[in-house]
């Protein structure tokens, strides 16, 4: 770790945060060095997991960075409610647990239950963003001190567990060492870049393509408390960012309060504007090209390669809406059901297998029998590659909707409906029926001040789409529901719209 921060020279700023001042290069490979040697004397080393429970910022991704070089980061989220604290900590085996001095009621609880040592995370008023200190009780001898190798553990998430038990997914230094290379690379990130990260840093998102990557490449990096629109642009007028990386709905969210704020658009000098994590519609990339003027770089990436697989490229290089782009860093196929690599055109599962892939999930044999087919990660993901080498998404495997044996991109058919004029965002899933087994239904949010009935925008899908593959139910709601890192979820929603009882 302390390798990749000497791409920044000692004086320049590395981490920042709204109304704070700077932590140099200097001041963050100090740190590095400090919070190693200081978890050591606590008890704490390589490969020992570490699970952090604080509110996004500049201490979070600093205290990522610095568990990381010598032990293994758990970053939790901190709106996590004692029951699910108690069953990830307990699944991660957690050595202690990180805590600022404002402290957490549900962790704290579940620390004490589970026997598990609080370490305090404490910071000084006057100090420089992401500066801090680690105070706890010693728990032991230290079984390897010292700082970690490519080889060893780093990082340790869990997949969503949308439908099964969530899977531990162990990432060593070298994965994500690897993948922040290969986001640095694509976009050509250099010391005068400066990311304003909006994202979550519990999730491999804001970890790896906002902060190490800037970091990897003498960057800087701004530390909002997390996603606000209404704060937004207050940010970028404050940050001077050139870049900044999001999910789809924080896009959306942006653009519906940029006539709002046309100072700070007309201010903004972004050189690009990154987005990943799930699907960016072809209208909304559109848009923000048009409102800030710059090249929107629309990227696939996934827990379990260290975030990025797959982008779109920076001019003069070709990006194409609609696609995730040509592989970025890892190699990357389009297999059928037996294995075999498809030509371009086909749709199959698409697969990956490079230097920052996981070497699998932890105790989960069945998992990685099935993950690791054929000598390829298995991402879960159907797609298809083009004669130029961009990958389309089709959807997920286990969201595409089977409507008595035909089978539905539900992307499809919102790419569809966001063409109507009224409709701001949509997300079509599988609802119950009893004679097809699935049907297709469709949540949507229209745009302020417009209106529009189920009628109306089913006649306009049936205009561009086959009759089966038009929404037979439409709900019109104020907001869809959303992960935890802003994602729109298609699996459960039809039982959390009330329709699993499906129709007939």
């Amino acid at each position: 770790m302390l390798e990749l921060l000497k791409a920044g020279q000692p004086d320049d700023a590395a981490i920042g945060a709204p109304d704070r001042p700077f932590l140099t290069y200097s001041g963050l490979s100090s740190l590095v060095e400090t919070t190693v040697a200081q978890l050591n004397a606590l008890g704490i080393g390589v490969g020992d997991r570490v699970a952090i429970v604080l509110p996004n910022g500049p201490e979070m991704a600093a205290a990522f960075v610095a568990i990381a070089a010598g032990a293994s980061a758990a970053p939790l989220n901190q709106a996590y409610r004692a029951e699910e604290l108690e069953f990830y900590l307990d699944d991660l085996k957690a050595k202690a647990i990180v805590l600022d001095e404002a402290g957490h009621e549900a962790a704290e609880s579940v620390a004490k239950k589970l026997n598990i040592p609080v370490l305090r995370l404490a910071v000084e008023p006057a100090s420089p963003a992401g500066a801090f200190t680690l105070n706890g009780e010693k728990l032991g001898e230290t079984r390897r001190p010292g700082f970690s190798d490519d080889a060893d553990e780093a990082l340790v998430l869990h997949t969503s567990g949308t439908t099964s038990r969530p899977k531990i997914v162990p990432l060593s230094l070298g994965n994500l060492q690897a993948s922040a290379r290969h986001i640095r690379s694509l976009l050509a990130l250099t010391p005068a870049d400066r990311c304003l990260n909006i994202m979550p840093l519990f999730h491999i998102h804001g970890l790896i393509a906002a902060v190490l990557s800037s970091l990897s490449a003498g960057a800087s990096v701004v530390c909002t408390p997390g996603f606000n629109a209404l704060k937004v642009f207050q940010w970028m007028d404050d940050a001077a960012p050139s870049w900044y990386t999001a999910v789809p709905t924080m896009h959306q969210a942006i653009l519906a309060r940029a006539p709002r704020n046309p100072d700070s658009v007309a201010r903004a000098a972004l050189r690009f504007i990154r987005s990943s994590s799930s699907s960016l519609p072809p209208q909304v990339m559109a848009e923000l090209e048009k409102t800030f003027d710059c090249p929107v770089i629309e990227a696939y990436g996934m827990t379990e390669a260290s975030h990025q697989m797959t982008s779109n490229l920076l001019p003069p290089g070709a990006r194409k809406p609609g696609s995730v782009g040509v592989a970025a860093g890892p190699e990357v196929a389009v297999l059928s059901t037996e294995g075999e690599t498809l030509p371009a055109g086909d749709i199959g599962e698409v697969c990956i297998r490079g230097p920052n892939v996981t070497a699998g999930y932890e105790n989960n044999d069945k998992a990685n029998g099935e993950a690791f087919a054929h000598g390829w990660f298995h991402t879960g993901d159907q797609g298809r590659l083009d004669e130029d080498g961009f990958l389309f998404l089709t959807g997920r495997l286990k969201e595409i909707i089977n409507r008595g044996g035909e089978k539905i991109s539900p992307r499809e058919v919102d790419e569809v409906l966001m063409d109507h004029p009224a409709v701001a965002q949509v997300v079509c899933f599988a609802m119950p029926h009893d004679k097809l087994g699935e049907d297709v239904a469709a949540a949507v949010v229209l745009k302020e001040g417009q209106t529009a009935s189920e009628s109306e925008i089913r006649s306009f899908a049936a205009t561009r789409l086959a009759d089966f593959k038009v929404p037979r139910k439409l709900i019109f709601l104020d907001e869809i529901p959303k992960g935890a890192t802003g994602k729109l979820q298609r699996i459960g929603l039809a039982e959390k719209l009330g329709l699993a009882g499906g129709a007939k």
